[in-house]
């Protein structure tokens, strides 16, 4: 269970980081990239992001992106909480696949 300072945080990072990948989202068309969660270890130095990428087969293809431009989506990040945080998150992304999960136990259910 997280402490409240963690879940403060981790509200703070997927806030910033989606509007991160809303600009990222911009430069490749026709995907959309959301973060539906960010989890913080208990010492603050590593935040797990999950990403929920549409359409699902360009999936891999932006996690690569997202994974190649770490550093600078890191940068972003730190410039736009550097007042809140003293210590910028070490970040990891994660494809979110609870969408596929919830669309499959839609279409066993309807069967």
């Amino acid at each position: 269970m997280q402490q409240t300072r963690q879940q403060k945080i981790a509200r703070l990072l997927q806030k910033e980081l989606g509007d991160i990948f809303l600009s990222v989202a911009k430069q490749h068309q026709g995907t959309l990239i959301s973060v539906s969660e960010v989890r913080v270890s208990p010492d603050l130095s590593i935040a797990h992001a999950y990403l929920s990428i549409f359409p699902d087969n360009r999936a891999q293809e932006m996690l690569t992106i997202v994974e190649d431009n770490i550093k600078t989506i890191r940068f972003e990040l730190g410039n736009r909480v550097r007042h809140q945080l003293r210590i910028i998150p070490e970040l990891r992304f994660h494809h979110d696949k609870t969408i596929d999960y919830l669309e499959n136990i839609d279409n066993l259910l309807n069967q």
